[in-house]
């Protein structure tokens, strides 16, 4: 059987409020649980009672081999609770984000906002100097365009 350590909503509407359980992978979000580990409240302004976790049975589940999900790991790791599905995941990132350092890609999101940022600048600077450049053969033409105009005025 694989274990899950999972949250469960179980708030109203608009205010969110969040057990966490150890559930069999295959039940649904809010199925059948085997045990109830701790609780969850992210509208709590009180750090220390937002969070409230039976740390011992916890880490018995988690030796045991229970998976938690990304949130439940995020919230066992602010709590001093490191497990391995947390370590492999940040190992596996940093190797993602090495090698999209290598190509010059943009890894997170505000490394895409900076790039974008610098890629308008970079078109904002040279957009100047050509409005400059391409001025200086209108005025050429403009003259060319009068003769023309003048010259189909005297045709008629």
């Amino acid at each position: 059987m694989a274990v899950k350590l999972r949250m469960t909503r179980i708030g109203r509407r608009h205010r969110p409020f969040f057990r966490i359980n150890a559930v069999e992978s295959r039940t649904p979000r809010d199925g059948r649980i085997l045990e109830k580990l701790g609780h969850y409240d992210p509208i709590e302004k009180d750090p220390a009672k937002q969070i409230v976790l039976n740390t011992e049975r916890v880490k018995f589940w988690l030796d045991k081999g229970a998976i938690p999900s990304d949130t439940v790991s995020q919230i066992l790791l602010r709590h001093g609770i490191k497990n391995k599905c947390a370590e492999v995941r940040t190992a596996r990132r940093a190797k993602a984000r090495a090698i999209a350092r290598a190509k010059s890609v943009p890894f997170t999101k505000a490394e895409k906002i900076a790039a974008g940022k610098a890629a308008e600048a970079a078109k904002e600077q040279p957009k100047p100097e050509a409005s400059t450049k391409t001025a200086t053969p209108k005025e050429k033409t403009k003259p060319e365009d009068e003769k023309t105009t003048s010259d189909q005025a005297d045709k008629k």
